[in-house]
């Protein structure tokens, strides 16, 4: 039996389809994603974490006989110590007591933003196992080592997720660039034509014309990449979500 220990508040799962909404493309992982082609491409890797290195071998080789490298790691210290390729992957340890100190070392040696989605396997599960792995961010637990189709499916999942975190940050950077390159008064203007003011009132409220307000309003859209309005009250309310933000 496995148990799905997803990290994400509720709250900031939906902030983050909203952000889809303005834009911000985000994966609908489903299982067995492993099958798909865009999982299998070799720029994703999957990083295992095991005391045995025949068995860490063979889930390596199972890995790349779907397409997906995979990097072998004898302890949590050696994964911690090592040089992570750039790519989209994810982390599978396999915990061998009940005290789970190899999670707890991951949480003392490894800062949580550096981690891929986490998959954890237990030799010997108890509850205390499952709730150190869902504190420490894994996405799936497993109370004894998987079946292969089940180990790839959560792989394929993970690797999913990790896509999409990673697509969500650069697009995020985007729209942040994007908004730096506006003028105070094409800010203001934003900021008023998102709250559904008509041109009209948003130049009584700037004390400024009708066509000033339309000429800074076609610089915003441009800037932005906006290409109708509502567009553009997404992005406003998706940068209003990420100045509240502390990431």
């Amino acid at each position: 039996m496995t148990a799905t220990l997803a990290s994400y508040d509720s709250r900031r799962a939906d902030r983050v389809l909203f952000l889809g909404s303005a834009g911000v493309p985000v994966v609908r992982v489903r299982a067995g994603a492993w099958s798909d082609p865009a999982a299998r491409q070799p720029h994703a890797i999957v990083h295992i974490v095991h005391h045995d290195g025949a068995a860490a071998d063979r889930l390596a080789a199972l890995c790349r006989a779907t397409g997906i490298e995979a990097q072998t790691h004898g302890s949590v210290q050696a994964f911690a110590e090592a040089v992570l390729p750039d790519a989209p992957g994810c982390l599978f340890l396999q915990v061998r007591s009940a005290s789970a100190s190899e999670i707890q070392a991951l949480a003392g040696r490894v800062a949580a933003v550096a981690l891929p989605p986490m998959i954890v396997a237990a030799e010997h599960a108890e509850v205390r196992t499952a709730v150190l792995a869902m504190k420490a961010g894994a996405i799936e637990f497993f109370e004894r080592a998987p079946r292969d189709q089940d180990l790839l499916d959560a792989i394929g999942t993970a690797i999913g997720m990790d896509r999409a975190r990673r697509r969500l940050a650069v697009d995020c950077a985007a729209l942040r660039a994007a908004s730096t390159s506006l003028t105070e008064r094409e800010r203001q203007v934003m900021a008023l034509v998102t709250q559904g003011l008509l041109n009209k009132q948003v130049a009584g409220e700037m004390g400024i014309t009708e066509i000033t307000v339309k000429a800074h309003r076609g610089a915003v859209m441009r800037k932005m990449g906006a290409r109708t309005l509502a567009d553009l009250v997404r992005m406003a309310d998706a940068l209003a979500y990420l100045n509240e933000s502390p990431n």
